[in-house]
């Protein structure tokens, strides 16, 4: 009897098909371009959303939280029988996938293998436990590692070793500078390479193939994070991992891309017919570093002006909200340890700003501060961000905040420079009151707006 094929297929970014004996089970469906508000997908793609509705999968399985791997809008266009498993320690998330109608959601653990159909999917420990898991995939005798954009520790490879041989592995091949780009001036451009434990993870684990994975994606077309944000490009990545596994395959999978294994080799495959490429697909990254990163002024004219109720929003929160919540989250490093003066920078659509100054007591709260006291931290931010931060859950990584980068203006003093060497940057002020103790915030904008909907 013929044993069946493992077919698999690319969605976008780390989103894949797997089809086996009659069962199709997808991983971190992402039916959206952009997606995670401003991840524009690279190779450009668009889906026919009605023939994904129309589309029956036996089961998804959801990797962490974040937003690029669980979207509440992607998720909304799938059959609400659809059985869930998701990798996650906040039951927020599964009170919000039941709110939004799925009536088979089950929380992931890991080491714990789970049976559909012909395959067997086993949710394996990533670095950050708390955060991300990774994916061990057996199929028609198959045995599939789904890194997804996790980092892997000394513990795991040992015991992913001990699961192989690995037919093929799908790598995150992106390190990406997600908080080299808050301070360009204050960061050293990094060398386009392969990070050393990547290639020996790689050597250890002795894949036949390996699909450079989970990136696909750039910001806005006008934005410098396109030449700064990802310093390996897909031509790097091919060339570093065959140099050093020359008996494997680099094998890229583009979207809508299918391949067929099997034991002896991969084959083309028919391409998903509901993700469909728009122009050029053998693009490639471009790395310049910290080259030319634009005052925020010239950012913030990118974005069209707030609305009245949105501009109060933002003008209230910098006034009353944020003093208030800077005294509920901790510094991680000891520069605030010492009263501070805090500037920071709302630029509207025309490249003005308005300047709040606060006085930052250790242990706080915020308060406004009209002195003209030299500041000791300096933020800045597009005001059409930081309302899509506080109100749609946008991310840090697109948010477009300057950090200690008066770029065109005077430096801070020498003693504050020195303080400033040993601060860590996502210590921000601004940072620690929008993100640090907040969880799904983008899936709950995303629900608010599915649930209002009319009937």
């Amino acid at each position: 009897m013929t044993q069946p094929a493992l077919t698999i297929s690319r969605i976008l970014h780390a989103g894949y098909v797997f089809a086996c004996g009659g069962t199709r089970i997808a991983f971190d469906p992402v039916f959206e371009n952009p997606f995670s508000r401003n991840c524009h997908a690279f190779p450009d793609v668009r889906f026919d959303v009605d023939q994904i509705r129309r589309e029956r999968f036996d089961a998804v399985f959801i990797s962490h939280f974040h937003d690029d791997h669980c979207s509440l809008d992607s998720l909304d266009l799938l059959d609400r029988a659809t059985p869930l498993y998701l990798y996650c320690l906040f039951g927020e998330l599964f009170d919000m996938v039941r709110q939004l109608g799925f009536t088979q959601v089950t929380q992931l653990r890991l080491n714990e293998p789970v049976e559909i159909g012909a395959f067997q999917v086993t949710p394996r420990e990533a670095m950050d436990a708390d955060v991300d898991s990774m994916f061990q995939v057996r199929a028609a005798g198959m045995n599939v590692l789904n890194v997804v954009d996790s980092w892997i520790d000394d513990g795991t490879l040992a015991q992913l070793v001990e699961q192989g041989p690995w037919d093929m592995v799908l790598w995150p091949f992106q390190t990406m500078r997600e908080l080299e780009v808050l301070a360009p001036s204050r960061f050293t451009a990094a060398p386009p390479e392969l990070p050393e434990e990547w290639i020996a993870q790689l050597q250890a684990l002795a894949p036949r193939y390996v699909v450079p994975s989970s990136c696909q994606f750039r910001q806005e077309p006008w934005s410098w994070y396109n030449r700064a944000f990802f310093p390996i490009s897909y031509a790097l990545f091919a060339a570093e991992v065959t140099r050093a596994l020359p008996t494997a395959t680099v094998m890229r999978l583009d979207p809508s891309v299918s391949v067929t294994l099997d034991a002896v080799s991969l084959r083309p495959a028919p391409p998903l017919g509901w993700v469909l490429p728009v122009g050029p697909q053998d693009v490639d990254y471009t790395y310049e570093g910290n080259a030319a990163a634009p005052h925020t002024s010239e950012i913030a004219r990118q974005f069209g002006p707030l609305t009245e109720a949105q501009l109060a929003r933002v003008t209230d929160y910098c006034r009353t909200g944020l003093p208030a919540k800077y005294g509920a989250v901790e510094a991680a490093s000891e520069y605030f340890d010492e009263p501070r003066t805090w500037q920071l920078s709302i630029y509207d659509h025309a490249g003005v700003a308005t300047h709040f100054r606060y006085r930052l007591p250790p242990g706080g709260p915020a308060v406004l501060d009209d002195s003209a006291a030299a500041p000791g931290w300096l933020t800045e931010i597009p005001a059409a961000r930081l309302w899509a931060a506080l109100e749609e859950g946008e991310a840090l990584t697109s948010v477009y905040l300057r950090i200690n980068d008066p770029v065109g203006e005077a430096a801070f003093d020498a003693g504050t420079e020195r303080a400033l060497a040993g601060a860590d940057v996502v210590d921000d002020p601004l940072i620690r009151c929008l993100f640090s103790d907040t969880f799904g915030a983008y899936q709950a904008a995303q629900l608010r707006r599915l649930l209002a909907r009319p009937a």
